[in-house]
């Protein structure tokens, strides 16, 4: 049976009005979530000048005429631009763009331009969550080096973030489902535009978040991955599997590789921070899958506060099966006319890499919605301090579990004139969310088993 939307209506609405779980600390900030904050955080108000609204609880059922196991019906496809941000006019706009928004505007003045339409506050969860995020709130610290979380299970552990550290690990940890099955297709388009498809198989357990989840037996496992290589059939057959840890002191990531052409398991440590990406060209490093991911311990991070900023946000478009892969995979950048931005508030966080570290990319500007925790976009530069790449998750609200994810993931090479394209589905079918995982099917040796099928 598909999930069915939740329906704690009563719980919800409780919530909402900041009645609940008590608070685990007496902390005047943390009174305020769920009244002058959402229950995640987020300020509820809409800003001064109205263009961002007020929080009013996100998008709560999905549309009458969505039916499950279908792509997603777009919410607000009956609304066009009220403005349209190009080369021309970037200028007057540039106290809410982000630097590498600015880069691809001046660089592709002919093609690239970003279309800005009316602002929706759709983000939403489960009211466990949130009921989890009260919760915790207070109780939940980082470990003395930033590099895991402690006392913390389901909710967001750091609703009101003192810190760049707090932020990413609200990104890592937020409501993403439970359990996912996905199929989705990569593409590096050349500069002249031809490209070839990857398909991968994805299938995760998302133990932080589970119903039956607790501080004392989450066991350190934050989720599990297994992502199977479908094509191109030179590829097939190569499966990764990873272990994520809370906290990366205790445990760091555990990771195996499944080689077809060895038919056997090895362990993979390189599966982390600026290795290459499984199939990506070069064009991404593991810790920019989900925009971030992994141990933050390369990095110094920096809050550098909350902006009002143009940033790509209910891409409904970009999954809608009236598209193509063709129409998106256009040379340099993806097909801008598919694409979707409003104004919203985000935390902009600032990661430079620690003195003696390694990493491909120096400096990393983050800016994360203040409704969902989703990474929004990035900006990456590399050890001569010039922007390099430029990464943006089109986010949407999957309502039918409800959370906010991407709808298609893109890095944009700057220097190569290139990009890589990860999550499109538009052919293919929407993520199943109503499945269930038992713990072996994460093992090396479900591993083994699945590639000798």
């Amino acid at each position: 049976m598909r999930r069915r939307f939740y329906s704690e209506s009563i719980l919800l609405a409780m919530l909402l009005l900041g009645v609940g779980a008590p608070l685990a600390a007496d902390d005047t900030k943390l009174q305020q979530l769920g009244d002058e904050l959402t229950p995640l955080g987020g300020e509820r108000a809409g800003s001064a000048d109205g263009r961002i609204p007020e929080w009013r609880g996100g998008i709560t059922e999905p549309p009458a005429d969505y039916r499950p196991g279908e792509h997603y019906v777009d919410p607000y496809a009956d609304e066009t631009p009220r403005l349209t941000i190009t080369a021309d006019n970037m200028d007057a706009h540039a106290d809410q763009l982000t630097a590498g928004h600015k880069a691809l505007l001046r660089q592709y003045p002919d093609s690239y331009f970003m279309p800005v339409y009316p602002s929706h506050r759709s983000a939403s969860v489960p009211a466990r969550i949130a009921e989890a995020t009260r919760a915790i709130a207070g109780q939940t610290q980082l470990t003395a080096d930033g590099n895991g979380v402690e006392d913390a299970a389901v909710g967001i552990p750091f609703p009101i973030p003192d810190s760049g550290l707090e932020v990413i690990w609200n990104h890592m940890l937020r409501y993403r489902g439970d359990y996912i099955d996905r199929r989705i297709i990569q593409a590096a388009p050349t500069r002249s535009g031809d490209y070839s498809l990857v398909e991968f198989r994805d299938r995760f357990s998302m133990n932080y978040s589970l119903a039956e989840t607790t501080v004392d037996n989450l066991d350190n496992i934050l989720l599990y991955f297994k992502q199977e290589v479908l094509a191109p059939a030179r590829l097939s057959g190569s499966i990764l599997l990873v272990h994520e840890t809370l906290n990366q002191n205790r445990e760091n990531r555990q990771a195996w590789i499944y080689n077809p052409g060895q038919r056997r398991v090895r362990r993979a440590p390189s599966v982390a921070f600026d290795n290459p990406g499984t199939a990506s060209d070069g064009m991404r490093t593991n810790d920019q899958l989900d925009m971030f991911n992994g141990s933050p311990e390369r990095y110094n991070w920096e809050l550098k506060g909350k902006r009002e900023m143009i940033v790509p946000y209910n891409n409904y478009r970009l999954q809608s099966p009236e598209l193509s892969y063709a129409d998106i995979l256009t040379p340099r950048h993806i097909n801008q006319a598919h694409t979707r931005y409003e104004l919203h508030r985000v935390w902009v966080v600032e990661a430079t890499l620690k003195e003696g570290a390694r990493h491909i990319y120096k400096r990393r500007t983050f800016y994360i919605d203040e409704d969902s925790w989703q990474i929004l976009a990035v900006d990456q530069y590399d050890n001569r301090d010039e922007l390099w790449r430029v990464s943006e998750a089109f986010a949407m609200n999957f309502y039918d579990v409800p959370m906010t994810w991407s709808a298609l993931d893109v890095h944009t090479d700057l220097q190569s004139g290139r990009y890589l394209a990860i999550g499109l589905y538009n052919e293919g079918q929407p993520y199943d969310f109503d499945v269930e995982f038992d713990a072996y099917e994460f093992t090396p040796n479900a591993l083994r088993r699945d590639g000798m099928r």
